[in-house]
């Protein structure tokens, strides 16, 4: 296993697993609970760029019509509640684009993703790992008593509607920008089964890698070379760490079989 800065480049399965759960001893409870949220991705080289940024344009400006329209057009059954956190994760579920990203608070469900594509099987991939609770030491007060006040570690919709009522509202609570991780509601089996939680910036234009090299004590970047790729991807199969599980339903199921019989290349 070699080190750059945050980045860790592993050698071995092995390797791989002591990275993945790296500092999850917590000595206050006597338990192996990690404090991060991880996110796969099948290239390394690929940014944390949320898919409203992958618009381009003037996407910050779009991002209130977007979400003001899917609101106007879904129908209302899809939202526990009539807030807009609620409706900002129904829309990221459903693939409308937004300020969110997707996370994990499984390293095997971020695995997954990270080796789910066999054409990108020739390249390194990545598995970014981000302690949220340090994270959320950076928030504004009126967020972060909101966390010390539940007694929790990362935010539900519920406690977000309870302190901010819109993305404007979120925008202007702070001069510099933040990040912080939210749990969303429990919309179906794809949601339970990843293990799923969002992140979301106070501003939609922020990269949060760029926002994290700023603070490379709260983060890292385990490197996936190609070669080990094959690998890890059949014992994960052989775990059961697959597409059927993660997209119940035929979906998923057809998307497990094509990729599982597929020759290696």
């Amino acid at each position: 296993m070699t080190h750059s800065n945050a980045d860790i480049r592993i050698s071995s399965w092995a390797d791989l697993l002591d990275a993945l759960f790296a500092d999850s001893w917590v000595p206050e409870i006597g338990r192996y609970r990690s404090r991060y949220a991880f996110r796969g991705l099948s290239d390394a080289s690929y940014p944390l760029e949320t898919t409203l940024m992958r618009l381009g344009g003037s996407y910050a400006q779009l991002e209130r019509h977007l979400l003001r329209n899917f609101r106007k057009y879904a129908h209302r059954r899809v939202v526990e509640r009539d807030s807009v956190w609620h409706w900002l994760a129904v829309a990221q579920h459903y693939g409308l684009p937004t300020r969110l990203l997707d996370w994990t608070y499984s390293p095997f469900v971020a695995l997954h993703f990270a080796t789910a594509h066999i054409d990108k099987y020739d390249r390194d991939a990545a598995i970014w790992g981000v302690n949220y609770m340090d994270a959320h030491r950076m928030v504004p007060d009126v967020l972060r008593s909101r966390l010390e006040l539940e007694g929790a570690n990362v935010f539900t919709v519920e406690m977000l509607s309870e302190s901010i009522t819109s993305l404007p509202e979120l925008d202007r609570l702070c001069e510099q920008p933040f990040t912080l991780f939210f749990e969303p509601p429990s919309i179906d089996d794809r949601i339970v089964n990843q293990f799923a939680l969002f992140s979301m910036s106070s501003d939609p234009a922020l990269m949060i890698d760029r926002w994290l090299a700023e603070f490379p004590d709260i983060w890292r970047r385990i490197i996936i070379p190609a070669e080990l790729k094959w690998e890890i991807r059949d014992k994960l199969d052989q775990s059961n760490v697959t597409e059927r599980v993660f997209f119940p339903g035929l979906e998923g199921l057809t998307a497990w079989l094509t990729r599982h019989y597929s020759p290696r290349c």
